[in-house]
Protein backbone atom coordinates (compact mmCIF):
# COMPACT_ATOMS: atom_id res chain seq x y z
CA UNK A 1 0.00 0.00 0.00
CA UNK A 2 2.95 2.53 0.54
CA UNK A 3 3.55 4.96 -2.15
CA UNK A 4 -0.50 4.85 -3.86
CA UNK A 5 -1.35 8.42 -1.97
CA UNK A 6 -0.01 10.29 -5.08
CA UNK A 7 -0.04 14.38 -5.28
CA UNK A 8 -3.28 13.98 -7.39
CA UNK A 9 -4.81 10.80 -6.92
CA UNK A 10 -4.37 7.23 -5.25
CA UNK A 11 -2.76 4.49 -8.20
CA UNK A 12 -1.11 1.60 -7.76
CA UNK A 13 -0.76 -2.30 -8.64
CA UNK A 14 -3.69 -4.33 -9.08
CA UNK A 15 -3.33 -7.45 -5.75
CA UNK A 16 -0.02 -5.79 -4.91
CA UNK A 17 -0.69 -2.30 -3.30
CA UNK A 18 -4.01 -1.51 -4.40
CA UNK A 19 -6.61 -4.48 -3.18
CA UNK A 20 -10.27 -4.72 -2.87
CA UNK A 21 -9.51 -4.89 1.30
CA UNK A 22 -7.47 -1.62 0.34
CA UNK A 23 -10.19 -0.24 -1.70
CA UNK A 24 -12.68 -1.00 1.01
CA UNK A 25 -10.29 1.17 3.81
CA UNK A 26 -10.24 4.16 1.11
CA UNK A 27 -14.29 4.39 0.97
CA UNK A 28 -14.39 4.20 4.53
CA UNK A 29 -11.88 6.87 4.80
CA UNK A 30 -13.23 8.91 2.61
CA UNK A 31 -16.64 9.18 3.94
CA UNK A 32 -14.86 9.72 7.22
CA UNK A 33 -13.14 12.51 5.81
CA UNK A 34 -15.49 14.42 3.69
CA UNK A 35 -19.18 13.56 5.80
CA UNK A 36 -20.40 12.54 2.63
CA UNK A 37 -24.03 11.34 2.30
CA UNK A 38 -23.95 10.49 -1.53
CA UNK A 39 -20.52 10.00 -3.70
CA UNK A 40 -20.88 9.55 -7.39
CA UNK A 41 -18.63 6.26 -8.59
CA UNK A 42 -18.02 5.46 -11.94
CA UNK A 43 -14.88 3.08 -13.57
CA UNK A 44 -13.21 2.67 -16.35
CA UNK A 45 -12.37 -0.65 -18.33
CA UNK A 46 -9.96 -2.42 -16.49
CA UNK A 47 -10.39 -5.74 -15.49
CA UNK A 48 -10.22 -4.96 -11.79
CA UNK A 49 -12.24 -2.06 -12.08
CA UNK A 50 -15.21 -4.15 -10.78
CA UNK A 51 -13.59 -5.40 -7.62
CA UNK A 52 -12.63 -2.17 -6.17
CA UNK A 53 -15.52 -0.66 -7.25
CA UNK A 54 -17.03 -3.33 -5.23
CA UNK A 55 -15.02 -3.04 -2.15
CA UNK A 56 -15.01 1.10 -2.20
CA UNK A 57 -18.59 1.13 -2.64
CA UNK A 58 -18.91 -1.54 0.69
CA UNK A 59 -16.75 0.97 2.70
CA UNK A 60 -18.52 4.30 1.53
CA UNK A 61 -22.19 2.26 2.49
CA UNK A 62 -20.68 1.52 5.80
CA UNK A 63 -20.13 4.39 6.57
CA UNK A 64 -23.59 5.85 5.75
CA UNK A 65 -22.67 7.02 2.65
CA UNK A 66 -25.51 6.42 -0.48
CA UNK A 67 -23.11 4.89 -3.64
CA UNK A 68 -24.65 6.66 -7.03
CA UNK A 69 -23.41 4.05 -9.26
CA UNK A 70 -22.09 5.27 -13.10
CA UNK A 71 -20.98 2.18 -14.41
CA UNK A 72 -18.60 1.95 -17.34
CA UNK A 73 -17.93 6.15 -17.87
CA UNK A 74 -15.30 8.19 -18.53
CA UNK A 75 -13.64 10.71 -16.22
CA UNK A 76 -15.45 13.82 -17.82
CA UNK A 77 -18.43 12.15 -17.26
CA UNK A 78 -18.27 11.27 -13.75
CA UNK A 79 -17.26 15.04 -13.20
CA UNK A 80 -20.16 16.11 -15.08
CA UNK A 81 -22.26 13.82 -12.95
CA UNK A 82 -20.85 15.10 -9.87
CA UNK A 83 -22.34 18.14 -10.39
CA UNK A 84 -25.47 17.99 -12.44
CA UNK A 85 -26.78 15.36 -9.88
CA UNK A 86 -25.81 17.30 -7.04
CA UNK A 87 -23.67 14.65 -5.07
CA UNK A 88 -21.56 15.79 -1.95
CA UNK A 89 -18.35 13.50 -3.76
CA UNK A 90 -17.53 11.65 -6.53
CA UNK A 91 -14.75 9.23 -7.35
CA UNK A 92 -13.58 7.37 -10.51
CA UNK A 93 -11.94 4.13 -10.71
CA UNK A 94 -8.89 4.47 -13.08
CA UNK A 95 -5.41 4.52 -13.53
CA UNK A 96 -5.71 6.82 -16.88
CA UNK A 97 -2.32 5.71 -19.44
CA UNK A 98 -0.92 3.76 -16.89
CA UNK A 99 -0.50 0.04 -18.02
CA UNK A 100 -3.23 -2.62 -17.61
CA UNK A 101 -2.23 -3.92 -14.24
CA UNK A 102 -2.30 -0.35 -13.00
CA UNK A 103 -5.75 1.12 -10.96
CA UNK A 104 -6.68 3.86 -8.63
CA UNK A 105 -9.03 6.70 -7.73
CA UNK A 106 -9.46 10.23 -8.79
CA UNK A 107 -11.27 11.84 -5.60
CA UNK A 108 -13.36 14.84 -5.74
CA UNK A 109 -15.66 17.21 -3.47
CA UNK A 110 -18.76 18.23 -4.28
CA UNK A 111 -19.05 20.01 -7.60
CA UNK A 112 -16.12 18.56 -9.02
CA UNK A 113 -13.90 20.25 -6.88
CA UNK A 114 -10.31 17.78 -7.13
CA UNK A 115 -9.18 16.60 -3.88
CA UNK A 116 -5.43 16.78 -4.10
CA UNK A 117 -2.42 15.66 -2.03
CA UNK A 118 -2.82 18.81 0.43
CA UNK A 119 -6.32 18.97 0.40
CA UNK A 120 -7.04 15.52 1.34
CA UNK A 121 -5.49 12.65 -0.03
CA UNK A 122 -2.74 12.76 2.65
CA UNK A 123 -5.78 13.00 5.48
CA UNK A 124 -6.93 9.71 3.56
CA UNK A 125 -3.94 8.09 3.73
CA UNK A 126 -3.38 8.96 7.36
CA UNK A 127 -7.13 7.46 8.21
CA UNK A 128 -6.04 4.45 6.10
CA UNK A 129 -3.19 3.54 7.66
CA UNK A 130 -3.95 4.14 10.92
CA UNK A 131 -7.65 2.61 10.43
CA UNK A 132 -9.32 5.57 12.61
CA UNK A 133 -12.41 5.63 10.95
CA UNK A 134 -15.66 7.74 12.09
CA UNK A 135 -17.75 4.46 13.74
CA UNK A 136 -20.03 2.54 10.92
CA UNK A 137 -23.19 4.44 10.47
CA UNK A 138 -26.31 2.63 11.85
CA UNK A 139 -28.05 2.62 8.99
CA UNK A 140 -26.13 1.46 5.90
CA UNK A 141 -25.82 3.44 2.48
CA UNK A 142 -27.46 1.87 -0.12
CA UNK A 143 -26.24 1.57 -4.57
CA UNK A 144 -28.62 3.13 -6.87
CA UNK A 145 -27.02 3.06 -10.64
CA UNK A 146 -27.99 6.18 -12.77
CA UNK A 147 -27.15 6.21 -16.77
CA UNK A 148 -25.77 10.26 -16.98
CA UNK A 149 -23.95 9.58 -20.86
CA UNK A 150 -26.76 10.65 -22.63
CA UNK A 151 -27.82 13.65 -20.12
CA UNK A 152 -23.90 14.86 -20.66
CA UNK A 153 -24.26 14.52 -24.40
CA UNK A 154 -27.22 16.36 -24.65
CA UNK A 155 -25.17 19.46 -22.62
CA UNK A 156 -22.36 18.87 -24.89
CA UNK A 157 -23.94 18.88 -27.95
CA UNK A 158 -25.24 22.38 -27.21
CA UNK A 159 -21.93 24.10 -27.92
CA UNK A 160 -22.31 22.02 -31.96
CA UNK A 161 -21.86 24.30 -35.00
CA UNK A 162 -20.51 22.06 -37.87
CA UNK A 163 -20.91 24.17 -40.79
CA UNK A 164 -19.69 21.43 -43.12
CA UNK A 165 -19.80 17.56 -42.77
CA UNK A 166 -16.47 16.47 -41.36
CA UNK A 167 -14.80 13.28 -41.40
CA UNK A 168 -12.46 12.35 -38.93
CA UNK A 169 -10.25 9.49 -37.77
CA UNK A 170 -10.07 8.68 -34.08
CA UNK A 171 -8.06 6.45 -32.14
CA UNK A 172 -9.82 4.83 -28.85
CA UNK A 173 -6.69 3.13 -27.74
CA UNK A 174 -9.10 0.21 -26.86
CA UNK A 175 -10.10 2.42 -23.52
CA UNK A 176 -13.22 5.32 -22.19
CA UNK A 177 -12.72 7.33 -25.29
CA UNK A 178 -15.15 4.92 -26.80
CA UNK A 179 -17.51 6.53 -24.10
CA UNK A 180 -16.88 9.63 -23.95
CA UNK A 181 -16.93 10.74 -28.01
CA UNK A 182 -20.43 8.80 -28.25
CA UNK A 183 -21.31 12.29 -27.77
CA UNK A 184 -20.63 13.64 -31.03
CA UNK A 185 -22.25 10.46 -32.93
CA UNK A 186 -24.50 11.98 -35.67
CA UNK A 187 -22.70 15.39 -35.38
CA UNK A 188 -19.19 14.16 -37.18
CA UNK A 189 -18.35 10.69 -39.28
CA UNK A 190 -16.34 9.54 -37.21
CA UNK A 191 -13.82 6.30 -38.36
CA UNK A 192 -12.60 4.50 -35.79
CA UNK A 193 -9.49 2.08 -34.79
CA UNK A 194 -8.51 0.15 -31.37
CA UNK A 195 -12.59 0.81 -30.39
CA UNK A 196 -12.90 -2.66 -28.67
CA UNK A 197 -13.08 -2.22 -25.09
CA UNK A 198 -9.91 -3.92 -23.44
CA UNK A 199 -7.98 -2.45 -20.34
CA UNK A 200 -4.90 -4.72 -21.04
CA UNK A 201 -3.94 -1.98 -24.09
CA UNK A 202 -3.20 -4.29 -26.14
CA UNK A 203 -2.61 -1.88 -29.41
CA UNK A 204 -0.36 0.75 -27.30
CA UNK A 205 0.08 2.54 -24.44
CA UNK A 206 -3.48 4.79 -24.18
CA UNK A 207 -1.19 8.02 -23.70
CA UNK A 208 -1.52 11.08 -26.27
CA UNK A 209 1.35 12.84 -25.14
CA UNK A 210 3.68 10.62 -26.47
CA UNK A 211 4.75 10.95 -30.07
CA UNK A 212 5.16 6.91 -31.10
CA UNK A 213 1.33 6.21 -29.77
CA UNK A 214 0.45 8.46 -32.73
CA UNK A 215 1.55 6.14 -35.57
CA UNK A 216 -1.18 4.22 -36.49
CA UNK A 217 -3.44 6.88 -36.87
CA UNK A 218 -1.11 8.80 -39.03
CA UNK A 219 -1.00 6.00 -41.02
CA UNK A 220 -4.84 6.08 -41.34
CA UNK A 221 -4.93 9.59 -41.88
CA UNK A 222 -2.52 9.80 -44.40
CA UNK A 223 -3.82 7.03 -46.01
CA UNK A 224 -7.49 8.40 -46.10
CA UNK A 225 -9.07 11.46 -46.63
CA UNK A 226 -9.68 12.79 -43.12
CA UNK A 227 -10.59 16.57 -41.87
CA UNK A 228 -8.01 15.67 -38.65
CA UNK A 229 -7.58 12.78 -36.31
CA UNK A 230 -7.77 12.51 -32.29
CA UNK A 231 -6.51 10.19 -30.12
CA UNK A 232 -7.70 9.94 -26.42
CA UNK A 233 -5.85 8.72 -23.08
CA UNK A 234 -6.89 5.50 -21.08
CA UNK A 235 -9.99 7.28 -19.20
CA UNK A 236 -10.68 9.95 -22.19
CA UNK A 237 -9.74 12.97 -19.46
CA UNK A 238 -7.04 13.78 -22.35
CA UNK A 239 -7.18 13.91 -25.84
CA UNK A 240 -4.77 14.85 -28.49
CA UNK A 241 -4.61 16.00 -31.99
CA UNK A 242 -3.03 15.48 -35.23
CA UNK A 243 -4.28 17.83 -38.86
CA UNK A 244 -5.44 16.38 -42.12
CA UNK A 245 -1.56 15.48 -43.27
CA UNK A 246 -0.83 13.76 -40.24
CA UNK A 247 1.25 15.88 -38.12
CA UNK A 248 0.67 15.97 -34.61
CA UNK A 249 -0.36 19.75 -33.40
CA UNK A 250 1.11 20.53 -30.63
CA UNK A 251 -1.38 20.67 -27.31
CA UNK A 252 -0.81 24.12 -26.34
CA UNK A 253 -1.62 25.28 -30.14
CA UNK A 254 -4.90 23.33 -29.62
CA UNK A 255 -5.60 25.74 -26.39
CA UNK A 256 -5.19 28.84 -28.23
CA UNK A 257 -7.32 26.98 -31.42
CA UNK A 258 -10.69 26.74 -28.27
CA UNK A 259 -9.35 29.87 -26.71
CA UNK A 260 -11.04 31.45 -29.82
CA UNK A 261 -14.05 29.50 -30.44
CA UNK A 262 -14.83 29.74 -26.61
CA UNK A 263 -14.19 33.71 -26.80
CA UNK A 264 -16.46 33.88 -30.23
CA UNK A 265 -19.18 32.42 -27.10
CA UNK A 266 -18.32 35.02 -24.39
CA UNK A 267 -15.92 37.98 -25.55
CA UNK A 268 -13.60 39.32 -22.64
CA UNK A 269 -13.72 35.98 -21.00
CA UNK A 270 -10.49 34.43 -18.64
CA UNK A 271 -9.03 32.04 -20.37
CA UNK A 272 -5.92 30.16 -18.53
CA UNK A 273 -2.94 28.44 -20.43
CA UNK A 274 -0.23 26.47 -18.30
CA UNK A 275 3.01 28.44 -18.10
CA UNK A 276 4.57 25.75 -20.06
CA UNK A 277 2.44 27.02 -23.38
CA UNK A 278 3.92 28.81 -26.37
CA UNK A 279 3.97 32.69 -25.94
CA UNK A 280 1.64 32.54 -29.12
CA UNK A 281 -1.34 31.46 -26.82
CA UNK A 282 -1.10 34.18 -24.86
CA UNK A 283 -1.17 36.62 -27.87
CA UNK A 284 -3.96 34.65 -29.67
CA UNK A 285 -6.40 34.94 -26.33
CA UNK A 286 -5.68 38.98 -26.86
CA UNK A 287 -6.16 38.80 -30.42
CA UNK A 288 -9.30 37.35 -29.80
CA UNK A 289 -10.61 39.61 -27.21
CA UNK A 290 -9.83 37.55 -24.18
CA UNK A 291 -8.24 38.11 -21.02
CA UNK A 292 -5.30 35.65 -20.41
CA UNK A 293 -3.88 34.00 -17.17
CA UNK A 294 -0.84 32.00 -16.44
CA UNK A 295 -1.54 28.96 -14.64
CA UNK A 296 0.51 26.54 -12.62
CA UNK A 297 0.73 22.58 -14.00
CA UNK A 298 -1.71 20.79 -12.33
CA UNK A 299 -5.42 19.88 -12.56
CA UNK A 300 -6.28 21.10 -8.96
CA UNK A 301 -4.22 24.20 -9.03
CA UNK A 302 -5.77 25.09 -12.87
CA UNK A 303 -9.44 23.94 -11.59
CA UNK A 304 -9.08 26.40 -8.60
CA UNK A 305 -7.83 29.17 -10.11
CA UNK A 306 -10.32 29.01 -12.56
CA UNK A 307 -12.82 29.42 -10.15
CA UNK A 308 -11.59 32.26 -8.96
CA UNK A 309 -11.68 34.33 -11.85
CA UNK A 310 -14.84 32.72 -13.28
CA UNK A 311 -12.93 31.24 -16.23
CA UNK A 312 -14.45 30.04 -19.39
CA UNK A 313 -12.00 27.57 -20.63
CA UNK A 314 -8.39 26.37 -19.77
CA UNK A 315 -5.64 23.88 -21.43
CA UNK A 316 -2.26 21.93 -20.22
CA UNK A 317 0.01 21.01 -21.93
CA UNK A 318 -0.95 17.76 -21.21
CA UNK A 319 -3.85 17.63 -22.78
CA UNK A 320 -6.42 18.15 -20.41
CA UNK A 321 -8.33 21.10 -21.58
CA UNK A 322 -11.04 22.59 -18.57
CA UNK A 323 -14.58 23.93 -19.21
CA UNK A 324 -16.26 26.09 -17.20
CA UNK A 325 -19.54 24.48 -18.45
CA UNK A 326 -18.17 21.27 -17.30
CA UNK A 327 -17.98 22.21 -14.06
CA UNK A 328 -14.13 23.22 -14.42
CA UNK A 329 -13.17 20.27 -15.67
CA UNK A 330 -11.91 18.49 -18.12
CA UNK A 331 -14.51 17.70 -21.18
CA UNK A 332 -12.69 16.10 -24.10
CA UNK A 333 -15.70 15.38 -26.02
CA UNK A 334 -15.83 19.27 -25.72
CA UNK A 335 -12.42 20.09 -27.40
CA UNK A 336 -12.93 18.33 -30.29
CA UNK A 337 -16.70 19.79 -30.93
CA UNK A 338 -14.26 23.00 -30.46
CA UNK A 339 -11.80 21.92 -32.88
CA UNK A 340 -14.38 20.32 -35.25
CA UNK A 341 -16.63 23.15 -35.38
CA UNK A 342 -13.60 25.97 -36.41
CA UNK A 343 -12.26 23.18 -39.10
CA UNK A 344 -15.95 23.04 -40.61
CA UNK A 345 -16.45 26.67 -40.65
CA UNK A 346 -12.83 28.07 -41.62
CA UNK A 347 -12.72 27.22 -45.39
CA UNK A 348 -9.28 26.05 -45.21
CA UNK A 349 -7.61 22.74 -43.59
CA UNK A 350 -6.77 22.63 -40.20
CA UNK A 351 -2.84 22.57 -41.02
CA UNK A 352 -3.41 26.07 -42.72
CA UNK A 353 -4.95 27.26 -39.32
CA UNK A 354 -2.90 26.25 -37.23
CA UNK A 355 0.68 27.43 -39.10
CA UNK A 356 0.25 30.94 -38.45
CA UNK A 357 0.14 29.93 -35.02
CA UNK A 358 3.20 28.21 -35.08
CA UNK A 359 5.63 31.63 -34.31
CA UNK A 360 7.90 30.39 -32.39
CA UNK A 361 10.14 27.09 -31.71
CA UNK A 362 9.91 24.97 -28.78
CA UNK A 363 12.17 22.65 -27.00
CA UNK A 364 9.29 20.34 -25.77
CA UNK A 365 9.83 19.08 -21.95
CA UNK A 366 13.66 17.50 -21.27
CA UNK A 367 13.76 16.04 -17.61
CA UNK A 368 17.53 15.74 -16.28
CA UNK A 369 18.14 13.96 -12.92
CA UNK A 370 20.09 15.90 -10.66
CA UNK A 371 21.76 15.66 -7.10
CA UNK A 372 21.38 18.76 -5.86
CA UNK A 373 18.10 20.39 -7.12
CA UNK A 374 18.58 23.69 -5.27
CA UNK A 375 22.21 23.85 -6.00
CA UNK A 376 20.89 24.11 -9.81
CA UNK A 377 18.22 26.73 -9.47
CA UNK A 378 20.73 29.00 -7.76
CA UNK A 379 23.35 29.01 -10.12
CA UNK A 380 20.44 29.13 -12.87
CA UNK A 381 18.96 32.08 -11.40
CA UNK A 382 22.44 33.84 -11.23
CA UNK A 383 23.27 33.03 -14.74
CA UNK A 384 19.80 34.43 -15.86
CA UNK A 385 18.53 36.31 -13.27
CA UNK A 386 18.58 39.63 -15.26
CA UNK A 387 15.49 38.24 -17.12
CA UNK A 388 12.37 38.64 -16.02
CA UNK A 389 11.92 36.51 -13.10
CA UNK A 390 8.72 34.86 -12.14
CA UNK A 391 8.17 31.61 -9.69
CA UNK A 392 4.63 30.69 -10.08
CA UNK A 393 5.72 27.22 -10.54
CA UNK A 394 8.94 26.65 -10.14
CA UNK A 395 11.55 29.47 -11.99
CA UNK A 396 10.52 30.84 -15.49
CA UNK A 397 13.17 33.31 -17.07
CA UNK A 398 11.91 35.54 -19.73
CA UNK A 399 13.52 37.36 -22.36
CA UNK A 400 13.40 39.47 -25.63
CA UNK A 401 13.58 36.92 -27.66
CA UNK A 402 13.38 33.80 -25.77
CA UNK A 403 12.47 32.09 -22.13
CA UNK A 404 12.76 29.14 -20.63
CA UNK A 405 11.09 27.33 -17.36
CA UNK A 406 12.74 24.96 -14.90
CA UNK A 407 10.17 22.53 -12.27
CA UNK A 408 11.19 20.34 -10.34
CA UNK A 409 8.95 16.67 -10.69
CA UNK A 410 6.44 15.77 -8.47
CA UNK A 411 7.73 12.08 -7.53
CA UNK A 412 11.44 11.61 -9.31
CA UNK A 413 14.67 13.55 -8.43
CA UNK A 414 14.17 15.28 -11.86
CA UNK A 415 14.53 18.99 -13.08
CA UNK A 416 12.05 19.49 -16.36
CA UNK A 417 12.87 22.46 -18.64
CA UNK A 418 10.68 23.58 -20.96
CA UNK A 419 12.42 26.06 -23.64
CA UNK A 420 10.58 28.88 -26.63
CA UNK A 421 12.54 31.01 -28.56
CA UNK A 422 11.82 32.69 -31.98
CA UNK A 423 14.10 30.58 -34.46
CA UNK A 424 14.90 26.84 -34.47
CA UNK A 425 18.27 27.45 -34.67
CA UNK A 426 18.07 30.34 -31.40
CA UNK A 427 15.90 27.87 -29.74
CA UNK A 428 18.99 24.66 -30.24
CA UNK A 429 21.65 26.76 -28.93
CA UNK A 430 20.02 28.25 -25.59
CA UNK A 431 18.36 24.92 -25.08
CA UNK A 432 22.34 23.53 -24.84
CA UNK A 433 23.16 26.19 -23.32
CA UNK A 434 20.59 25.95 -20.38
CA UNK A 435 20.53 22.12 -20.31
CA UNK A 436 25.01 22.55 -19.55
CA UNK A 437 24.13 24.20 -16.56
CA UNK A 438 21.15 21.73 -15.04
CA UNK A 439 23.81 18.81 -15.66
CA UNK A 440 26.85 20.70 -14.73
Amino acid sequence: MAGIFKAYDIRGIYGLDLTEEIAFHIGRAFQTFLGCKSVVVARDMRPHSEALFRGLSEGLMLQGADVIDLGLASTPVSYFANGALGADAGIMITASHNPGEWNGFKLCREQAIPISGATGIQDIERLVTEESFAPAAGSPGCVRREEMGDRYAAHIRTFADIGRPLRVAVDYANAMGIFENRVLAGLIDFDPIFDDLDGTFPNHEANPLKAETYEALQAKVRAGSYDFGIAYDGDADRVGFIDEQGSIIPMDIITALIARIMLEREPGAAIFYDLRSSWAVKEIIEESGGRPFMSRVGHSFIKQQMRDEDAIFAGELSGHYYFRDNYFTESSSLAVLCVANLASNAGIPLSEIVKPILRYRASGEINSEVKNPDAVFATLRKEYGHGVVTELDGTSFEFEDWWFNVRLSNTEPLIRLNLEAKSESDMQSRRDEVLEVIRG
